[in-house]
């Protein structure tokens, strides 16, 4: 008995001088050793598996594909919010509010589209019915109604009397259905100065509104065919999307390939429109609300520094999707990814004892996929001034794959080597920074900080299967992993940009 008590006496001692040595062992790390083991403690606390659950909420049918300006949208981003301050992340708008409200008209698609082509057949007609998603999309901004008439090929709809340039020439689609081009038939990446000219006519807003203004009552849009509410409407123009299938069917027994046609148009940059002799039926049954009111999601986390916290980095990428079109587009890689990876930094930030010394704030933006409304507000609203904002790193389809890319990396390089050193020292993944002219019409919020002279990177992931605006995005094709990876990597960078005593992406 003797011998027990003094053998537990003996190992008592012992394992008190060890946690005594280890504990004055850890007190005399440099401070600076100290400091990476709490950071890492942060980082490592960012969890691919609570990530990839953020994107499975967001992505459900609850949320019914996050339109900007329906009440599930709202309900998404209250939820958001509910998270924001459990974890301390502050309100950011005056008056306590998270949310920046602004006017987005909106339009609900329901059940009942159809596309279809009339086939003569001994004085009669068979209807050729095409496929929803895989052949035709309803127009998310369609009228209601139904309209057969014949189809007038149009190019890319533009009418440009200082190019020498009109589609509509020749032609007459008065009460007719037109087919119609996306984009312009130039290229920015192959000629820039020519595409500034050309840019005013590439806006899906134009094209449509143009239709209208030459008498036109539907189209179809050679436009995938995807969802997107990113146009105009009009009561009385009833449009859908449609793909290869359709296009085709409207050149057969033309003498005539798409293909060349187009070819030809953006060769010569001549019209080369022509009456096709095709008769088709768009019918859509929608329901469009003008008063339409969406919101960003803005949350702060102020700065330590009674001076530098005037300062601001944001983190951002969009929070809206499609909505019904008619079917539920979950839009899991675009863009619940990237809320997920924001509201993962926010709340390690929240919690790490190494606080930034400048502020750092979390932006969600509403209607991005209806024509980057929600950035374009808030650059003209901003909550701190945009010459104190120092970068925006955005965010916008970051869920699939293995790689990232960094746009306009190579226009910010100060900025960029912030994220090399966090990649290189800690996170080991293929980044890959790229230019970005940003002289295209507008498709990511990145492009309306840029032009607002902000220092901007966006991220978006690569390397395995993706889909883009149809429901197959969802949460089956999300990586996990790369969730987790890019969010540590950008809560490093930024706890790095955060503290350092002067900080200046502009010169």
């Amino acid at each position: 008995m003797k011998n027990k008590k003094l053998f537990s006496f003996l190992f008592l001692l012992g394992l008190g001088y060890f946690l005594v040595s280890f504990f004055l062992a850890v007190q005399s790390l440099p401070a600076e050793e100290k400091g990476e083991e709490k950071l890492l403690q942060s980082v490592h606390s960012i969890s691919s598996h609570k990530l990839f659950d953020y994107v499975k909420e967001l992505a459900s049918d609850k949320y019914a594909g996050r339109l900007t300006g329906t009440e599930e949208y709202n309900a998404s981003a209250e939820w958001v919010v509910s998270h924001f301050k459990k974890w301390g992340i502050a309100p950011a708008l005056s008056q306590n509010s998270y949310f920046q409200a602004f006017p987005i008209p909106y339009t609900l698609v329901f059940k009942g589209c159809e596309v279809y082509l009339h086939l003569p057949s001994k004085g009669s007609a068979i209807k050729k019915y095409y496929q929803y998603e895989s052949e035709f999309i309803p127009g998310s901004t369609s009228g209601s109604g139904e309209v057969t008439a014949e189809v007038i090929y149009v190019g890319y709809g533009a009418t440009a009397p200082e190019l020498g340039y009109d589609d509509y020439k020749g032609v007459d689609v008065k009460g007719k259905i037109i087919l119609m081009e996306r984009e312009a038939p130039v290229s920015p990446d192959k000629d820039p100065e020519l595409f500034k000219k050309w840019r005013p006519y590439s806006f899906h807003q134009y094209k449509l509104e143009n239709a209208v203004a030459h008498g036109a009552k539907g189209m179809l849009y050679n436009y995938g065919p995807i969802s997107n509410p990113n146009n105009s409407y009009d009561k009385g123009f009833i449009y859908s999307h449609v793909g290869s299938a359709v296009v085709s069917d409207v050149f057969s027994g033309t003498g005539r390939k798409h293909k060349d046609v187009v070819a030809k148009i953006k060769k010569t940059l001549k019209p080369q429109s022509f009456a096709t002799g095709k008769v088709f039926t768009i019918k859509n049954i929608t329901e469009h609300h003008p008063e339409g009111v969406g919101y960003n999601v803005i949350g702060i986390l102020e700065g330590s520094d009674p001076v530098l916290k005037e300062e601001v980095i944001i983190l951002g990428g969009h929070l809206d999707h499609l909505g019904r079109c008619y079917e539920i587009m979950p839009g899991a890689n675009d863009n619940a990814s990237a809320v997920s990876v924001i509201m993962g930094i926010a709340e390690a930030m929240a919690k790490c004892p190494i606080k930034p010394r400048r502020s750092v704030m979390f932006l969600c933006f509403g209607a991005e996929e209806q024509g980057i409304v929600g950035s374009g507000y808030y650059v003209e609203h901003p909550v701190v001034p945009l010459e104190k904002t120092l970068a925006f790193v955005n965010m916008d389809g970051v869920g699939c794959g293995d790689k990232l890319e960094a746009l306009a990396a190579k226009n910010y390089p100060r900025l960029w080597k912030f994220i090399e050193k966090a990649n290189q020292k800690y996170i080991h993944r293929v980044v890959n920074p790229q230019y970005f002219a940003n002289i295209a019409r507008p498709r990511l919020d990145a492009a309306r900080f840029m032009w607002k002279d902000v220092p901007t990177i966006s991220f978006s992931a690569y390397g395995s299967r993706s889909y883009y605006h149809i429901t197959k995005d969802d949460v089956d094709l999300i990586t996990p992993e790369i969730l987790q990876d890019l969010a540590q990597l950008i809560f490093i960078a930024t706890l790095d940009m955060a503290n350092q005593d002067s900080l200046d992406f502009r010169k």
